[in-house]
């Protein structure tokens, strides 16, 4: 691993320079990478290669690709192509050539610092891209890729990652899983159960997910106790393949009660697709809080995200799919909405529920308070829009007074570019030490406290957020 191209350090700052210290503390510590969306079957070969720098770095990226789409580059050219048109391609090299032609569209944003970084830190090359030496990185990236020691299996050793988990549908068999613990490889690669695709009833393919659960469990499901059976079974099955956490996400964390007459008349008009708009809801909220219980019984951490406005551009999502790049934050509202969960498990401590969001405004208003009160509340860190230097410190600034750094979790990388991991980190671990740094030299805290929390928030937090201690 080379140094990173961009270090955010300024050290003729005395508390940049106390903070350089302090990133010392945290550099060399493993990376605990308990969510993030890394194709596991990366690792299922011990030979398994990356294909080219455009599948690397630029289709799997949804921050990239949005940022490009921006600046009036299409799907196609970046070889996304529409649904229903297998076995189009693009060349790679015209994508990276396009990437590399907009690469000034991601300056002073986090995307640009992680690639950048990533560029050095990985393969040694602290040249921006530019339209004029892509064709030299390209091949520069290439040749190193086809060597043997850049293999995703043995770049996992060289991140010093200690635990990396995937995100992992609730139907899926976790078959690559099973190959990953078979091989005798000592990589840790967990599975988490997202539960999505079968909690959000208004997916208009939401009967066909029904159906790959009844094939993947091996049970009828006719009804809604049956439903639910299969979905219990299921968890398990991850659970006894080393998953630690669950995953859904909402665009509002709206929970409620429903009657067994109530939600099985529900799960039958959904199974039909004739659901009102505020009979979907009713079903997800009742189902948020069914997560719950869950969770109290088997130990799986909740993880709730809300604040997505998804699929947002409808031709878009109707064209070409999910995850394209057109999902919008809206804002959320936590305490009235969590109320009938809260009131249900909210003193239950074997439930552990980790709540992110996407409306930083309900940092220090709602999250932090109701984290500085519940058992079972822990707060994400700054997810998706919001893991950035800025949002890192708003999030300090606006979470950690009132809810304590013992109510966090560390952090999340939350990516699908792998090469992309340890610069997301190094940033966390930099931005950790910036804010320590600024609380020491207004004398809240001590220098050995100030180290002591470094680790924690480069490590420990969570490895114990997510019960991945020994």
């Amino acid at each position: 691993m080379h140094e990173p191209k961009i270090s955010l350090f300024d050290l003729s700052d005395p508390i940049h320079k106390t903070a350089s210290d302090l990133f010392d503390v945290g550099r060399t510590l493993p990376i605990i990478s308990p969510h993030g969306h890394v194709n596991p079957e990366l690792f299922a070969n011990e030979m398994a290669r990356f294909t080219d720098p455009a599948s690397l770095f630029i289709i799997p990226d949804h921050y990239v690709v949005r940022m490009l789409i921006s600046r009036g580059v299409t799907f196609e050219q970046l070889g996304i192509f529409p649904k229903g048109s297998e076995g189009l391609q693009c060349d790679p090299r015209e994508i990276w050539q396009i990437f590399c032609d907009h690469f000034s569209a991601f300056d002073g944003t986090p995307t640009g610092m992680w690639i950048e970084n990533a560029l050095a830190m990985v393969f040694g090359i602290y040249e921006k891209p530019t339209s004029q030496n892509a064709n030299s990185l390209y091949y520069m990236i290439q040749d190193a890729i086809d060597r043997l020691d850049m293999t995703p299996r043995s770049l996992f050793e060289k991140f010093n990652i200690e635990v990396l988990c995937t995100t992992d549908d609730a139907f899926d068999s976790l078959d690559v899983h099973q190959v990953i613990q078979k091989s005798g490889w000592t990589g840790h690669i967990k599975p988490t159960f997202r539960a999505d695709r079968l909690v959000h009833i208004e997916l208009p393919n939401w009967s066909d997910h029904i159906h790959q659960l009844e094939e993947v469990s091996k049970r009828e499901i006719s009804t809604y106790a049956s439903f639910i059976q299969a979905f219990e079974d299921q968890r398990a099955h991850f659970k006894t393949m080393g998953a630690v956490a669950t995953d859904l996400s909402v665009t509002t964390p709206f929970t409620c009660h429903l009657s067994p007459g109530t939600v099985e008349q529900l799960f039958q008009k959904g199974i039909k697709g004739s659901l009102s708009t505020d009979e979907q809801n009713l079903f997800i909220g009742h189902m948020i809080i069914e997560m719950a219980r869950m969770s109290s019984d088997d130990g799986l951490v909740m993880q709730l995200r809300a604040g997505p406005f998804r699929n947002y551009q409808t031709a878009v999502f109707e064209g070409y799919g999910v995850d394209r790049g057109f999902d919008i934050p809206v804002r959320v509202e936590w305490p009235r909405n969590l109320k009938p969960l809260l009131d249900s498990f909210g003193m239950d401590r074997r439930l552990r529920m980790i709540l992110f969001t996407l409306d930083e405004s309900s940092y220090s208003r709602e999250l932090a308070p109701l984290a500085g009160a519940f058992p079972t509340i822990k707060i994400g860190p700054p997810w998706w829009f919001n893991d950035s230097p800025n949002g890192m410190m708003r999030y300090f600034e606006g979470v950690m007074e009132t809810a304590g750094i013992d109510n966090t979790v560390g952090f999340n990388d939350d990516t699908s570019a792998f090469l992309s991991i340890p610069a997301r980190h190094d940033l966390w671990r930099r931005m950790s030490a910036l804010w320590l740094a600024k609380l020491h030299h207004q004398g809240q805290i001590s220098r050995q406290t100030a180290e002591m929390r470094m680790a924690d928030l480069s490590y420990h937090l969570a490895k114990r957020g997510y019960n991945l201690e020994d």
